[in-house]
């Protein structure tokens, strides 16, 4: 029998007396040329292994091989590994390595944020978390409300995973974010490259898989109970996980609430923006012999503020609060969260069962169903009604078989069907912002790789059919329906090559599609602090004029779905203390989507910015740098660096809301030890943003409502502000272990600066918050 040749080790590498992770270590599986460095927590990863049991060995400067006896590690699938200083070789080890999971997607650049890592702030979003990975910022409207943001793109283009199916919600704007709790999530790992074969339509900027806590068989008894504070919004968290493993089953439990109030700025409350959430999860595991099966469930309830200041009565208080430094309303600090506002509450069920049928093949079946209940409250008559609320339910299905390695080829063949039905609720008193609908979608994919040597040859090709049917009302309240079918080919062509256990190279060219989401094509009306009007919502009559007193059926109109092309290429090289990558790339978007300004609008509550969504081919083009240097035994620093260049190809004019130039450092020490101290480490990380210069035009406010500027649909892009100035920002940690009990202190913005997102929608209103210190301690129990 052929072994498969898609295992892996991960382990982490440690000082036997400071328990301090040692970097840039060298890892062998002996017999090959497979190696790898540790990296600056540690850890190390062995991949395109062709045996479940190998033998590796480990090699450090200034380590001697008398103290090779000290060595031990507590796991076979993830060892952790003590030496001895003065050990300069390690004998031969022997560990089981485990399937990898991510079968498709070694040419693309990824990166992992792990649990330790998470666990620093539990009350950040998953996108502020993401944010520290080099080529990754986030785009916000406010303090709460946070998606990623991969090269540029966001939204549904960037595809969330969470525990191996799609996160079914209101993707749609920059106004709703997914609801992810850190504390259900083991690790993050982000694609950065387009993944629509593995993982699906929407996947054209990339894609975050969020991975639940592990179910380990034959594992001790384990707990952890966490608790923080942070001053800034005077904010609380506790959350609690525990869990075990049996010989033939394992369980995991976990909770978590977190409450922040009004948070502020250097010099001002940010008003009405607090938060609270609350959330459950649970999974249990069966193996039998060649069979596994889990089950898994989480609930999320979120209440976020929305900055009230963004909310103007008038046209001379819209004209002020634009033009004004501090927002024209300030409430003393509450955690009252006041309209305007989100309830969202999420629920995610899951079956997976895995059939080992030989060792280096198996056949996989997901069936998981979700409910998204969202509830948006709005300043208004009836503010005890809100103005959006909606049901959303998703159904997934998949089956993928990974086939036996044939040769030097490996492989998985899936299909996978999923469906979407979104309802309005009554007693909103509002034409709905999106129509009622149902979406199906039937897809199959193949990938294979070829491994030869020290490369490695990936191409996959996935079709997809979807088919939706939209029931709303026009402006009259007549009802209206629409129904279509639209389909996508998706292509993805990688190779990655290591030219020496130091240096390597990935490059990948991936195609992606994605269809247009309900509110690009229907929205209509108020949504936060904007009304948007899709793209079949508005038209221009005869003489010229936008309208918006009908619904266009989309088979009339000249919409189109998104289509893209991406090309990634990553070189790393990784020698003795340093370890340079750089990552560039290349996208071209057909029909690219996009929301932009288009003036004022009168509502019953007062005017508002009046956005329309419109179409064109855009090009985006772009460098990520990262530079890694062990100064010393106990100092290291990494410098990294992201920019982007993009342009509507359409009107060769530049695209509104992309991130601006980047710069940070993080410097981080090892501190000596003391008592019985396990570790501590003290981080610094100055950071720059630059001016976004690539923004658009800016017409004055007044000029506006005075209808002294023509705005047409043929007009520019414009904005309503100014780019924000560029700002400095430093942020400082320190992270110990002593025995049972883990701690952290932080300070984020440490100077108390004022400054504005580009990419945060309440710029125009209010500054970010300033000064934030944070404390976190956890208890970590572990029974044998």
């Amino acid at each position: 029998m052929v072994d498969s040749c898609k295992y892996e080790i991960k382990g982490l590498i440690l000082d036997e007396d400071t328990r301090e992770p040692l970097p840039y270590v060298l890892v062998n599986i002996e017999g090959t040329q497979i190696s790898t460095l540790t990296d600056l927590k540690g850890e190390f990863k062995l991949i395109n292994l062709c045996q479940e049991i190998n033998t590796i060995t480990i090699s450090c400067l200034g380590y001697c091989d008398t103290s090779c006896k000290d060595f031990y590690h507590e796991s076979s699938d993830k060892p952790e590994i003590f030496l001895k200083r003065e050990v300069s070789a390690l004998d031969a080890v022997t560990v089981v390595a485990e399937k990898q999971t991510d079968e498709g997607t070694y040419s693309l650049s990824r990166e992992r944020i792990g649990k330790e890592d998470l666990s620093l702030d539990l009350t950040r979003s998953m996108a502020e978390a993401l944010s520290s990975i080099n080529g990754i910022s986030l785009t916000s409207n406010g303090s709460n409300v946070q998606l990623p943001v991969i090269h540029g793109l966001y939204g549904n283009r960037i595809l969330v995973l969470n525990n191996g199916m799609k996160h079914g919600f209101q993707n749609w704007g920059s106004d709703h974010a997914p609801e992810i709790d850190l504390s259900s999530v083991s690790n993050l790992m982000v694609l950065k490259g387009a993944a629509g074969v593995q993982y699906g339509p929407e996947a054209l900027g990339g894609v975050v898989v969020a991975e639940p806590n592990e179910l380990q068989l034959s594992s001790d008894f384990s707990s952890n109970v966490g608790t923080g504070f942070q001053t800034n919004g005077k904010g609380y968290f506790v959350s609690t996980d525990l869990g075990k493993g049996f010989k033939k089953w394992a369980y995991h439990l976990g909770a978590n609430y977190t409450r922040i109030g009004d948070r502020h700025s250097p010099d001002y409350s940010l008003s009405n923006s607090g938060k609270q959430e609350y959330s459950i999860n649970a999974g249990v595991r069966y193996n039998f012999e060649k069979l596994d099966l889990k089950f898994y469930y989480s609930y999320l309830n979120q209440d976020l503020g929305i900055l009230r200041t963004s909310i103007a009565s008038s046209a001379e208080v819209f004209v002020q609060s634009l033009t004004a430094d501090e927002p024209v309303v300030i409430f003393p600090f509450s955690y009252d969260i006041k309209a305007p506002n989100q309830e969202v509450e999420h629920h995610l069920a899951k079956a997976e069962l895995n059939w080992y049928y030989r060792d280096d093949a198996k056949v996989s079946l997901i069936v998981g169903s979700q409910l998204n209940k969202r509830n948006e409250y709005d300043v208004r008559r009836n503010i005890e009604n809100p103005i959006i609320d909606l049901d959303l339910i998703t159904n997934d299905v998949q089956l993928k078989w990974m086939h036996s390695q044939k040769g030097a080829w490996q492989g998985v063949i899936g299909i996978q069907a999923f469906t979407q039905n979104n309802d309005n609720n009554p007693f909103t008193y509002t034409t709905p912002f999106i129509p009622n609908y149902n979406t199906y979608r039937f897809s199959s994919f193949a990938l294979e790789s070829w491994r030869k040597n020290q490369g490695e040859l990936e191409f996959g090709v996935r079709a997809d059919y979807e088919r939706s049917s939209v029931r709303g009302r026009e402006t009259n309240q007549d009802p209206f329906l629409d129904k279509y079918s639209l389909g996508g080919l998706t292509f993805s062509l990688g190779y990655m090559y290591r030219f020496s256990a130091y240096s390597s190279l990935r490059t990948n060219v991936g195609s992606a599609w994605r269809p247009p989401n309900m509110a690009e094509l229907f929205s209509f009306g108020q949504n936060g602090f904007k009304s948007s009007y899709g793209l079949l919502r508005h038209y221009v009559n005869d003489e010229g004029k936008l309208r918006s007193d009908k619904v266009i059926p989309i088979a009339e109109s000249n919409v189109q779905s998104e289509k893209g092309v991406k090309w990634i290429s990553e070189w790393e090289i990784k020698k003795k203390k340093n370890a340079f990558v750089a990552t560039a790339y290349t996208q071209f978007i057909e029909n690219f989507i996009f929301e932009r300004p288009y003036g004022l609008t009168g509502t019953v509550r007062g005017p508002m910015p009046f956005y329309i969504y419109d179409q064109a081919n855009a090009l985006f083009v772009g460098l990520d740098l990262s530079w890694m240097k062990q100064w010393t035994a106990s100092v290291s620093g990494v410098i990294s660096a992201s920019y982007l260049w993009s342009r509507n190809l359409k009107k060769q004019e530049v695209l509104i809301n992309q991130p601006p130039l980047n710069v940070e450092y993080k410097l981080s020490w090892t501190l000596p030890l003391w008592g019985k101290m396990k570790s501590s480490v003290f981080s610094v990380r100055p950071s720059y943003t630059f001016r976004q210069y690539q923004a658009p035009v800016v017409y004055s406010p007044n000029d506006i409502v005075n209808n002294t500027i023509e705005i047409t649909p043929d007009s520019e892009i414009f904005d309503f502000r100014d780019a924000p100035d560029g700002y400095f920002l430093m942020d400082v940690s320190w992270r110990l272990r002593y025995e049972k009990l883990a701690f952290s202190f932080a300070v984020n913005n440490v100077f108390n600066h004022s400054y504005r997102s580009y990419l945060n929608e309440m710029r125009y209103f209010a500054d970010e918050p300033g000064i934030n210190l944070l404390f976190n301690m956890n208890y970590i129990f572990n029974s044998k």
